[in-house]
């Protein structure tokens, strides 16, 4: 795959199959989109570090990732509004939806009562989360929540998630190139983040759980 992605580094199409993958990972977590915008940066990185001369590393370094970033949190950011669009009118269908899906419903039941307290932060911490920008955003819809408390988290959201998944793949490129050990040690780290946004929003229930 990195052979195919560092071919298509430079050209419109990169951009179009990571703004899809993102894009459709709302309604299908199983595709692994934070994987492919790793893989992109990853190759992307180690075509930048062929290049003769630091400047030209340097350039090429910001041409490849900048646009990079903003493809995978601008299709983040339309995916979400898609998701809280259509939860917003048919929020029946979509708590149907949710529990035939095994992966949704065990998003739903770790992070639901963290979206029940509500806040910003968490939209940010559930983007990071196993299935959980899923959740959040059907959730905000079906909540009906409106749009100008749950747009700019979502944004927000978007744009961290995808600047430390292209930071990942970008400079695990650059230190062990653009090879299958690079990217799965910058997954491995996207698995981390994503472990530990489960983590911070589990955590204010443990003493409501130890005072019950």
């Amino acid at each position: 795959m990195l052979e195919q992605l560092g071919a298509l580094a430079g050209t419109p199409w990169i951009y179009v199959i990571v703004g899809l993958s993102v894009l459709l990972d709302v309604f299908l977590p199983v595709l692994p989109s934070g994987v492919l915008v790793i893989a992109a940066a990853t190759a992307a990185a180690g075509s930048a570090a062929g290049a003769v001369g630091e400047a030209a590393q340097a350039h090429a370094g910001f041409a490849d990732m900048f646009p990079l970033v903003l493809c995978a949190a601008t299709a983040s950011v339309m995916g979400d509004m898609v998701a809280y669009r259509l939860a917003w009118r048919g929020g029946d269908r979509f708590d149907r939806a949710i529990a035939r899906s095994r992966r949704l419903t065990a998003a739903q039941a770790k992070l639901g009562t963290a979206l029940l307290r509500g806040g910003g932060p968490l939209v940010v911490l559930a983007r990071f989360a196993p299935a959980g920008r899923s959740v959040v955003s059907l959730g905000a819809g079906v909540m009906h929540r409106r749009v100008a408390e749950f747009l700019p988290w979502s944004a927000l959201a978007g744009l961290t998630w995808a600047a430390y998944s292209v930071s990942l793949g970008y400079f695990g490129g650059q230190w062990l190139g653009a090879s299958w050990l690079s990217t799965a040690v910058s997954v491995f780290a996207l698995f981390l983040a994503g472990s530990g946004a489960v983590y911070l929003m589990r955590r204010p229930e443990e003493p409501e759980a130890q005072a019950s």
